[in-house]
């Protein structure tokens, strides 16, 4: 695989076609996200059976991550959008309280009135209306407006710096993650995740419902910021979330809070996607803009595992373009080296540093390939966080479900492949198979490194193999 850095592609409308979804998958997707804030239970799970279909069609490993919509604040229905002007009040209400200025809504969070103070700024549609609060009631607050624009039903609100009592889960929440263990999701994210607690009521409540997904948490305001080591150490995945993340923090600090996460991440040894407006433009527009490619360009540089499409595949006019502008941008780069974050992974246990070792030896043979034998796909994972430079970096294991588990790890190629019960046969069987596939010659080196028992073959052992 020329290429390290995977690749989500959000559905929807636009991407929604079986014929679609195969398309995207060749342009070279890896992961088909859910928006479960939009999406019904019975399109999603028809979703689900689409992406299995077309990757079953195409021999290849793909997978489906659910995203929780989270305890997210929306304003509510309007009949007609407001038009605001600077200096006109709004007024966000608790459900039953009657309205007491022009410009009135409901807001869904019923314990907003508890948690702002007077002097706070609200923000509507991620940025889109920047508020600041002059008044709270037991049942509304009273902003005033500082932008001018156009708010709908369902707006989405950030209060930057304001500590929420939101709950982690909420019921649509505890019944989309039902859905998504019945489909057997892949991924799913947690949105809003403000501490390490968050991610392990998700957990629990996922595992309650016998899933085995792993877990996304979705870093979006301060107060993640502010516990993100504790966050990377319980989560599976981080997302970088900048839509909501952006309207939390001065946008000045959003490239410097991104480099500094995506950092940690390769030292705490936790996968980590980049996400939102990464070619925002192209949602109307065949081409990316300049700073859409530098953007996209600094993503793949830091060396984040994967970079997320969302309106852009969802909704756009050009989704396939999105995904061949990701591809082009990120294997260009990919050429010319990376930010090299790998090389600081704290190594903590025996198997990180059987890891390293293999990394390391695989690194210093000319022309080697680095194969990982692995039941659960845990060893693969900690060897792809130390971004090896091998021409070939491939994850073997008898599962489809750790094949599609590993869509998300940079760099790395799945192989499905029953083993045997000895290791010889299990090395031969898998020397055979990249012969076939063409992935290496009749003698390349190949460093082996398992975490597999066998008699002959001990958990975090190295081997050196020719095939």
């Amino acid at each position: 695989m020329s290429r390290k850095t995977k690749l989500i592609c959000t559905l929807g409308p636009a991407t929604e076609s079986e014929e679609m979804i195969g398309t995207l998958m060749d342009a070279g997707t890896n992961v088909f996200r859910l928006n479960m804030s939009h999406a019904k239970h019975e399109w999603a799970a028809e979703m689900t059976k689409r992406v299995r279909r077309q990757a079953i069609q195409r021999a290849t490993h793909i997978g489906v991550l659910f995203d929780l919509t989270g305890p997210s604040i929306r304003t509510g229905d309007l009949p007609a959008p407001y038009t605001l002007a600077a200096g006109d009040t709004v007024e966000f209400r608790k459900t039953g309280a009657d309205p007491t200025v022009e410009l009135s809504t409901t807001v869904n969070y019923e314990g907003l009135m508890g948690d702002v103070s007077v002097g706070n700024t609200l923000v509507v549609d991620n940025g889109a209306l920047l508020m600041r609060i002059d008044v709270v009631e037991a049942d509304r607050i009273l902003c005033h407006v500082k932008t001018p624009g156009t708010m709908g039903s369902r707006r989405h609100i950030n209060l930057p710096g304001v500590r929420l009592n939101l709950p982690a889960l909420t019921e649509k929440d505890h019944k989309d993650l039902a859905l998504a263990v019945e489909c057997e999701a892949d991924y799913i994210a947690g949105s809003f995740v403000r501490d390490a607690a968050h991610v392990r009521e998700l957990r629990e409540a996922m595992k309650a419902l016998e899933g085995d997904a792993q877990l996304v948490a979705k870093i979006e305001d301060q107060e993640a910021v502010r516990n993100i080591d504790a966050i990377i150490q319980e989560a599976d995945l981080i997302m970088i979330a900048r839509g909501d993340l952006g309207t939390e923090v001065e946008f000045e600090e959003l490239p410097l809070l991104q480099r500094r996460i995506v950092k940690r991440c390769h030292e705490l040894g936790t996968r980590v996607i980049v996400a939102t407006q990464l070619l925002e433009s192209m949602i109307n527009n065949p081409t990316p803009t300049r700073a859409e490619v530098t953007d996209v360009m600094n993503a793949a540089y830091e060396e984040a595992d994967a970079l997320m499409l969302s309106g852009e595949t969802s909704v756009g006019r050009y989704p396939e373009r999105c995904v061949d502008a990701l591809v082009r941008i990120s294997t260009r780069i990919e050429r010319s080296g990376g930010q090299g974050f790998g090389q600081g992974m704290l190594l903590r246990d025996e198997r990180q540093k059987i890891a390293k070792a293999a990394v390391t030896l695989a690194d210093s043979l000319p022309d080697a390939r680095l194969v990982v034998l692995t039941r659960r796909g845990v060893l693969a994972n900690q060897v792809a966080m130390l971004r090896p430079r091998t021409a070939g970096f491939y994850a073997v294991t008898p599962k489809e479900s750790v094949c599609r588990k590993l869509s998300l790890t940079r760099g790395v190629r799945a192989i499905k492949l029953a083993f045997a019960s000895n290791i010889e046969e299990t090395i031969q069987r898998v020397s055979e198979q990249l012969l076939k596939e063409e992935l290496v010659r009749s003698g390349t080196p190949i460093v082996i490194v398992s975490d597999i028992l066998s008699d002959h073959f001990a958990a975090n052992s190295i081997l050196l193999h020719h095939a």
